[in-house]
């Protein structure tokens, strides 16, 4: 018995910081590090003694004693009781994970559960039990920081103010804990974090704020588009071609098919406008992409896109609501548009109107030498214009490609505040309109904030010979070695010969809008488990 009150003590010896309770921040002061199995066997050798069932199905709260949140004690009660104060009369039942656990003495015991983020103190008095003393005692020792319970009592306020619970009954063990969870040293390193994300999000409360933050994104992109008599549509995931973006896809075969090549999509596009041709004027859809590319701060190989394409409008239009959207979202989400950048004393301000640059004049005035026609032919003039300036560019060259590679290094780094770019020379964008006859500039934008794309959107190209001309195109790129390129689409050049309306299409990227919005840097931490590199041997 002395072993097991030395092993029990030396685990759930607690002390809490009063002023960062409520942050939901756990503090755990132990002397002794026992390992997961032996915590493990020790408590279910408990449980068994004590004849607890472990894992109870859930039932409803005792007679009398509704269940009630946490922030409802507080707000309802607790800021009307003076110190010291004892409702008996108000009977209820509250739950959540024990955070803090305190033994004054043999006959009274301290406990603070949480549920989501809000905290109440229960307060387990042998005084105000009626039943087996033993077995009070032994069931509060035997509750642990991490346990799930659930108590029923009145509520009442301690002499020095703290709004409890007076349980009146023993605690309920709902599930327990049988792992240790890090609240003393705290989970820092980022391959530990993502790797054990429950830990992460119980504590750590920014890891939680992103996630919520990722929701209330989502929502309001749905209610500013539903409001404006978007329909909201789903489109294939897995399909036997590849197209509305520039992207390795993720292969597989399908066994029904008779190993038929499928792939993830890249982009949701091409089934988009096809729905346009089909009548509806107005779609949208909130979605998974996946692309075969690297993984760093601002790209993950799956991530979220919200895609919408509008009958009858034009860039204007789009620009127009995208500073819409991103502005009431900054109200709404993080009540300013002023908007802090982590690890910078920088801000943005999505307020104003959003700048303009003309991409290819700006390019111009950095590149004097850039050739005055930007097509096919321009190829050795481009390669030798980074040689000459050293800027490096991977393989495989083609035109498109380095002319991204000079707008990246020449002009979106100097977007920090939100920038519209526009004027792209139509050889990057093969799915877009041209602004003139000539054919030398796309109708198209992109968003940039903090030298990150946000959103890139454009008039759709709906003439079909065009759009058979720049596929073919595309195909001369993709013999040059650039894999990315997808293959022709003819079937989409098919159902573009039964009519598109002028259309105006409009692409963000949710996870980085997300990563702005919760004041992250990386945009893992608004995924909910990020892809992580494979453990080995």
């Amino acid at each position: 018995m002395a072993a097991r009150r030395a092993f029990g003590v030396s685990l759930l010896a607690h002390t809490r910081n009063r002023t960062q309770k409520h942050a939901g921040l756990w503090r755990q002061v132990s002397t002794a590090r026992p390992s997961s199995l032996a915590i493990k066997e020790q408590r279910e050798h408990e449980f068994k003694a004590l004849g607890i069932s472990p894992y109870p199905r859930y039932a409803e709260p005792p007679a009398g004693h509704p269940l009630v949140s946490h922030i409802t004690v507080h707000s309802r009660w607790g800021q009307a009781m003076d110190n010291g104060a004892k409702l008996t009369n108000v009977q209820l039942t509250v739950q959540g994970r024990v955070v803090s656990k305190r033994e004054a003495s043999k006959k009274l015991f301290f406990f603070d559960i949480e549920q989501d983020k809000q905290t109440v103190q229960v307060v387990m008095s042998q005084a105000r039990y009626t039943g087996d003393t033993a077995q009070f005692r032994k069931l509060n020792r035997a509750l642990m920081v991490g346990d799930i319970v659930r108590v029923s009592g009145f509520v009442g306020k301690t002499n020095t103010g703290e709004t409890s619970v007076f349980a009146t009954m023993l605690p309920e063990l709902l599930a327990p804990c049988l792992r240790p969870i890090p609240l003393r040293s705290g989970l820092v390193d980022s391959e530990k974090r993502f790797r054990n994300r429950h830990l992460d999000l119980l504590v750590n409360p920014q890891a939680k704020h992103a996630l919520q933050t990722r929701s209330r994104v989502l929502r309001h992109i749905r209610q500013f588009l539903d409001t404006r008599q978007f329909t909201e549509v789903e489109t294939p995931i897995l399909s036997p071609s590849v197209g509305g973006a520039s992207a390795r896809p993720f292969a597989t075969q399908s066994v029904a098919f008779d190993k038929t090549a499928l792939y993830m999509r890249v982009a949701p596009e091409l089934y988009l406008k096809q729905l346009v041709i089909g009548g509806f004027d107005r779609v949208y859809e909130i979605g998974k992409q996946f692309r075969n590319e690297g993984i760093d701060a601002d790209h993950n190989p799956e991530f979220t896109t919200c895609e919408f394409y509008m009958a009858y409008a034009g860039l204007e239009d789009l620009m127009q609501m995208t500073e819409d959207l991103l502005r009431e979202m900054a109200r709404d989400i993080a009540g300013s548009t002023v908007l802090s950048l982590p690890d910078s004393t920088t801000s943005i301000d999505l307020g104003p109107p959003f700048s303009r640059i003309d991409v290819t004049q700006r390019l111009r005035e950095h590149v004097p030498e850039l050739p005055a026609i930007l097509d096919e032919g321009s190829l050795p003039a481009l390669q030798k214009i980074l040689a000459k300036r050293q800027i490096p560019a991977v393989q495989p060259h083609t035109v498109p490609r380095l002319l991204d590679r000079l707008i990246g290094h020449y002009i979106e780094p100097g977007c920090v505040q939100p920038t519209f770019l526009y004027g792209h020379p139509a050889i990057m964008s093969p799915l877009a309109k041209c602004t003139s006859e000539e054919q030398s500039a796309a109708a198209r934008f992109e968003l940039f904030v903090n030298g990150k794309e946000l959103v890139n959107a454009y008039e759709e190209l709906n003439d079909p010979n065009l759009q058979r001309e720049k596929f073919r195109a595309q195909a001369v790129e993709r013999d040059q070695g650039d894999l990315e390129v997808p293959l022709p689409d003819s079937a989409f050049c098919d159902a573009l010969e039964t009519g598109l309306p002028p259309t105006a299409g409009w692409g963000m990227g949710v996870d980085r809008v997300v990563a702005l919005l919760a004041q992250v840097a990386h945009l893992r931490e608004t995924i909910a488990f990020p892809i992580m590199r494979p453990h080995h041997g």
